[in-house]
């Protein structure tokens, strides 16, 4: 009993960082309509610029605000500089474009940082609750706080999209741009809003898989890549609460077979569960039926 509690809650924390991932994915698709394959590289890139400012001697949260800033100059950055000229194009330009950035920023990394392990320490104590004679090796101070993290992201891009003006032309930018431009919003800018935020969600998300991991590398977020993307697409790639709850879902369902079946079949469950949710659900979970009129 002991075991499967455990592996619940490790599959509950490694699931909510996959939802922090996977809502970056939502918020770049919702806001303009591309999946940025490259999300996990600029991730990796604010990871290692926050630890080079705690090696320095500045604290963690100083490394965390620099590099959520980072994140949000590159990604508009990336937006104006090298997804503008594609957007409004085929839509398989923009997945190449943002596969060769994918590649540009991991090699951009190893040159400046090095390919060596680096060590990144959390803010807060990795050690397991304690509850009588129990240990809950999975459930920490510091999984704790990437949890309550992940809730607040979500929280913050649902009041965004639903509630604010400027999620709304966010939305209206990525559907239908002319019309948005008839109507005053100033799509060029939304765009690249919704880039900048992403990198934020996404530099967030490095940093709390670096804070579990402990040691990260150039290519520390390559499995998250996967794995965020499959959580996106298993709740809906428009939905902020399906990214939550897929990455959950999807966070437990490998935690099982992690633990009970094996490490190696881990890969192939996540491809399973992806096949499936395509085969029977292909919006995800919490897709809704629009309709549009041409």
């Amino acid at each position: 009993m002991q075991e499967f509690v455990n592996l619940t809650l490790g599959g509950v924390i490694t699931g909510s960082v996959y939802a922090a991932f996977a809502l970056a994915l939502v918020l770049i698709w919702r806001s303009t309509r591309i999946v940025n394959f490259a999300q996990g590289a600029m991730a990796a890139l604010t990871t290692f610029i926050a630890i080079a400012l705690i090696d320095a001697g500045q604290s963690y949260w100083v490394g965390l605000v620099v590099a959520l800033l980072s994140g949000l100059v590159i990604g508009a950055v990336v937006e104006r500089v090298v997804i503008r000229p594609v957007e409004g194009g085929p839509e398989l330009n923009a997945v190449i474009v943002t596969l060769g950035l994918f590649i540009a920023i991991q090699a951009l990394i190893s040159v400046l940082f090095g390919v060596n392990q680096r060590a990144f320490v959390p803010p807060f104590s990795n050690i397991g609750f304690r509850i009588g004679d129990t240990t809950l090796g999975s459930l920490s101070p510091n999984t704790v706080y990437t949890l309550i993290a992940v809730l607040l992201v979500m929280v913050a891009l649902i009041a965004l999209f639903r509630f604010t003006r400027v999620g709304l032309a966010m939305r209206a930018s990525a559907f239908g741009q002319e019309v948005a431009r008839l109507l005053g919003v100033r799509v060029g800018r939304m765009l690249t809003l919704g880039w900048a935020l992403a990198a934020v969600v996404g530099s967030l998300a490095g940093i709390l898989i670096a804070a579990e991991t402990a040691f990260v590398t150039p290519t520390f977020m390559d499995s998250l890549i996967v794995f965020g993307f499959v959580a996106a697409v298993l709740g809906g790639l428009d939905s902020p609460i399906g990214a939550v709850v897929g990455g959950l879902v999807l966070g437990v369902a490998l935690s099982y077979v992690r633990g009970y079946v094996g490490d190696e079949l881990v890969g192939l469950a996540g491809l399973v569960i992806l096949v499936v949710v395509l085969l029977v659900r292909p919006g995800g979970l919490f897709s809704t039926t629009q309709t549009r009129r041409a």
